[in-house]
């Protein structure tokens, strides 16, 4: 198996994505454990990949549609799920109603996120790259999920259940605004 071919799919770039995907779906185990701070470690983990990936494609010119392809399902996976899930089971809600309303607003956080990437990928070109992201890239959104985590669970600032929802949606909103952010 030759790691540099461009036709195989487990080249080293996509196997960078693969690796990336195995740290998403090891996180959300450890949400589901309440181990959230390993999750949030494997999350980070997951983003050094993200960007190591698309860079490997790049220098060693591996970049194709089924790259571009498997890095949108590992950003769902890593950047919109795993930090959805993990923040909203790490809030401590015990109204019924509370928590129906505030995991709908993470169904919609994890809904525009999917829709990001989908039209994200209808635009991309393999191995091109963009000045700037028109809306807030998946894993600037999870990164300020897990802001929110911080806020709530390490510094006690947000409390409230609905504030975190509102903030949510706010973010998720974002994910399709025309707010354009720079590409790293």
């Amino acid at each position: 198996m030759n790691l540099y071919d461009k036709n195989n799919h487990f080249n080293l770039a996509n196997s960078i994505t693969f690796a990336n995907v195995a740290c998403g779906t090891i996180a959300l185990y450890f949400v589901t454990q309440k181990e959230f701070l390993v999750a949030i470690i494997l999350a980070w983990i997951a983003g050094a990949l993200d960007i190591a990936d698309g860079k490997v494609a790049r220098k060693y010119k591996l970049s194709t549609e089924f790259g571009v392809q498997l890095d949108s399902f590992a950003d769902f996976l890593s950047f919109v799920i795993m930090p959805a899930f993990l923040l909203f089971y790490s809030l401590e809600i015990s109204s019924g109603f509370t928590k129906l309303i505030v995991g709908l607003v993470f169904v919609y956080y994890i809904i525009s996120g999917l829709r990001r990437l989908v039209a994200f990928n209808l635009k991309t070109d393999a191995g091109s790259v963009s000045k700037y992201f028109e809306g807030v890239p998946t894993p600037l959104g999870a990164i300020l999920l897990w802001v929110l985590y911080l806020l709530s669970h390490t510094f006690g600032l947000l409390t409230s259940p609905w504030l975190i929802a509102v903030l949510v949606a706010i973010i998720g909103w974002l994910l399709n605004s025309k707010v354009k952010v720079p590409h790293p």
